[in-house]
C-alpha cells in the first residue's frame, strides 16, 4: 500500500489536494486528522480555556487514529467513516465499507507529527506552502459555514494556529529527500504523482 502524508497550516488546501489525488488514482482513501479530535467534557472545557487548543497535540485522539490507521494499513479496508462536529465537540461514526485500498492519504495539521511517530520510512510526505492571507480567507469562509464562528473569532484563531504550526514545522527537513515534496501554487501535481505512483 502507498502511504502519503499531506501537511500544511490551516486553510492551505490539504483536503482539496487529497481529493485531487484520490480522483487521479484508483482505490484511494483519505484519513483526515480533523476527524480525530478528543470529545467529552474535558475537551469542551479545555477548548474554551487553552489558547489554540485544536492546533495542539493535547486535542488529538492519537489512540483512536492509530487504531483506524493500523486497521486500514494492515487489511486494506475501511469500515467506519468518522466526522468531527466542531460546534458540538462530538464525533459521528458512519458505517461505510471500502475495500481494496491501495493508497492511504493522511492529511491534516498533525500529519507531520504522525509520520514522525510511525517510524516508517516507506511513505511520501507533501508539505503545502501557501500565502498567509489566502489561507486566512479560506478559513474565515469555512469557519462561518461549518463551525459557526464570526469573522473576528475566526481571524484570531487562524493567526494563533498559523504561529503554532510553524513553530513545529522545519522547511529544511524537506530538502534533499526524494520522498518529500513542497507543494506550491504552480507545482505540477501530476509530475509528483508519477514519482509516487
Amino acid at each position: 500500500m502507498k502511504l502519503i502524508f499531506i501537511s500544511g497550516p490551516t486553510g492551505s488546501g490539504k483536503s482539496t489536494l487529497s481529493n485531487q489525488i484520490i480522483k487521479k488514482t484508483k482505490n484511494g482513501f483519505v484519513l483526515s486528522t480533523d476527524n480525530y479530535y478528543k470529545t467529552g467534557l474535558i475537551s469542551k472545557f479545555l477548548s474554551k480555556f487553552v489558547n489554540g487548543f485544536f492546533d495542539r497535540r493535547i486535542s488529538f485522539n492519537y489512540k483512536l487514529f492509530k487504531k483506524d490507521f493500523d486497521f486500514i494499513y494492515e487489511n486494506r479496508i475501511s469500515i467506519i467513516d468518522r466526522y468531527y462536529n466542531f460546534e458540538k465537540k462530538t464525533t459521528q461514526n458512519i458505517l461505510n465499507e471500502i475495500n481494496n485500498i491501495n493508497i492511504l492519504i493522511v492529511e491534516g495539521i498533525f500529519a507531520k507529527e504522525i509520520s514522525n511517530a510511525l517510524n516508517n520510512q516507506n511513505y511520501y510526505f507533501l508539505e503545502i506552502k501557501t500565502k498567509k492571507n489566502k489561507c486566512m480567507k479560506r478559513v474565515i469562509e469555512r469557519d462561518f459555514r461549518e463551525r459557526g464562528k464570526n469573522k473576528k473569532k475566526s481571524e484570531n484563531d487562524f493567526l494563533k494556529s498559523w504561529d503554532i504550526y510553524y513553530e513545529k514545522f522545519n522547511p529544511n527537513s524537506i530538502k534533499n529527500n526524494k520522498n518529500k515534496f513542497l507543494i506550491r501554487k504552480n507545482t505540477d501535481i501530476d509530475k509528483i504523482l508519477k514519482k509516487i505512483i
